[in-house]
């Protein structure tokens, strides 16, 4: 039995932040982890997704230079070396992650934790590759992989600590669709960044931000994509009206809304559109990207006694769960599914760790409402807080300022005098207090933390006409649009 200050389940964003920090403290930390550090986000998510975008953009300019006096022959896509640098990237990252991890101090325990009770947590060693507990000691023994920042435990181990952090993250949402379990040609986004060729056509199931994004990058390379979604209008979370100027910039993306899948027959997609037709859509490739789901099974969390609220644990604004002396954060918590939004959590719930230990009170505090969320497509799109709808529902009085990407003299000779961008602030009439950004764009990715500042601090239209933006930057259609409220 091994004692420590704080016991860690996961070690994706919000994990292995957390772990930093604590560490940083010299709080004695094990970091309890199935398969790669990192996590969904470095291993199989954000990083080697916007790796691949990155390639795909490079792609799109080398065939679309002409118009700027850039005329390239014969440009093609050595997908083998997209690939192979993708892996690259992401090798990188994860060994400067352990690397860090280790420096400060923590254990890094490979293998599958579950909440034994109070404040224990029991160890197995996983299966190799699958992350998945062994089936018995013995086999688990023989298997397990180990790294020079890791330490391999026995086939189980029990360990205690004083405080412990569930961070179990997400995994994508296979909805019962007929045809769809167990067909070769159904990915999900994982399956997805291992293509070994690009596709000759695919049929994206969900125009979520996952979904817009792989049609995107595909699309750029020169896969037919066909998205079918749901609703009325693709990526809820934005403003509807900088939701439909996207999928018009995506002109090389067939998109069926309001649109039901029934079934899939091997490489047919059926389906019936709220009009009441029906049809099929043929592709190479079906990718599903409905949506993620916390992860809450497999790690005793109702054994242990964890409230589950609408299929995720609950926590509060400082990420304690019902029980004393244990915290959630990240996607299993279902507050977001944002990486940035479980190194926010992560550092509250460390926050609120270190004052429990000393004995006094953290004023840190998780606020979704203030979280940025960006969609890496080509272009850009970005936002923070309420759209113009959410706003209006919410019982505001709103000023709605939209002013185009064109203004920017920047914008415009990097992209074009034609090309899609624009930037929407909603405001509360009277104070012009800001509510809620929209951009779409070049840099929106980029831009989009000064506006989560702006409302964060509860800032008016006034201190964005006040601040100095560097010329010629594309941020300047920030203050353009604060300023527009009086042309």
């Amino acid at each position: 039995m091994s004692n420590y200050d704080v016991i860690i389940l996961g070690s994706g964003p919000g994990g292995y932040l957390a772990a930093e920090r604590l560490a940083a403290e010299k709080i004695k930390v094990a970091l309890i982890e199935k398969q790669d550090v990192g996590g969904t986000c470095l291993n199989v998510g954000c990083i080697p997704t916007k790796t691949l975008l990155n390639s795909a953009k490079l792609y799109a300019h080398a065939v679309e230079g002409a118009k700027f006096g850039i005329e390239v022959e014969g440009a093609k896509v050595n997908w083998t070396r997209v690939q192979a640098w993708k892996d690259e990237v992401v090798a990188r990252l994860r060994r400067s992650v352990e690397f860090t991890l280790k420096k400060e101090g923590v254990d890094i325990i490979r293998g599958w934790g579950s909440l034994a009770g109070g404040h224990s947590v029991v160890v197995r060693q996983a299966e190799p590759g699958t992350g998945a507990p062994a089936p018995e000691a013995s086999s688990a023994a023989r298997g397990a992989r180990s790294s020079a920042d890791a330490v391999p435990p026995p086939a189980e181990v029990r360990l205690d600590a004083d405080q412990i952090i569930v961070a179990t993250g997400g995994s994508p949402i296979l909805p019962p669709i007929p045809g769809a379990k167990g067909n070769p040609v159904v990915l999900d986004s994982t399956g997805m960044l291992g293509l070994k060729e690009i596709p000759q056509s695919i049929c994206v199931i969900g125009g979520g931000v996952i979904g817009v994004e792989f049609a995107s990058l595909f699309s750029s390379l020169g896969s037919k994509i066909t998205v079918i979604e749901m609703m009325d209008e693709i990526v809820p979370v934005m403003d509807p009206q900088m939701a439909m100027a996207l999928r018009n910039a995506l002109k090389q993306v067939t998109f069926m809304r309001s649109t039901k899948v029934t079934a899939i027959e091997g490489n047919k997609v059926l389906y019936e559109a709220k009009s009441g037709e029906k049809g099929a859509v043929e592709a190479s490739v079906i990718l599903m990207s409905v949506g993620r789901k916390a992860n809450i099974e497999g790690w005793g969390a109702q054994e242990a006694g964890l409230e589950i609220k609408n299929r995720a644990v609950a926590a509060d604004a400082r990420l304690r769960t019902n029980l004393p002396g244990i915290w959630a954060i990240g996607d299993v918590t279902g507050k977001s599914q944002l990486a940035h939004a479980a190194y926010r959590m992560a550092e509250v719930a460390v926050a609120d760790i270190l004052a429990v230990r000393a004995g006094t009170k953290s004023a840190a505090q998780f606020v979704p409402e203030t979280v940025p969320w960006a969609l890496f497509s080509l272009p850009e799109a970005a936002g923070v807080g309420l759209t113009e709808r959410e706003a209006v529902a919410r019982g505001y009085e709103v000023t709605v300022l939209k002013t185009p990407y064109a203004v920017s003299g920047r914008f415009v000779a990097e992209n074009g005098i034609t090309a899609p961008g624009s930037i929407k602030i909603v405001v509360e009439k009277g104070t012009e207090r800001i509510l809620g950004v929209a951009m779409l764009g070049a840099y929106a990715s980029e831009h989009i933390w000064g506006l989560t500042l702006a409302l964060e601090r509860r800032l008016t239209l006034r201190a964005l006409r006040e601040m100095v933006f560097p010329h010629p930057t594309v941020s300047e259609v920030i203050r353009e649009a604060a300023w527009s409220a009086n042309v």
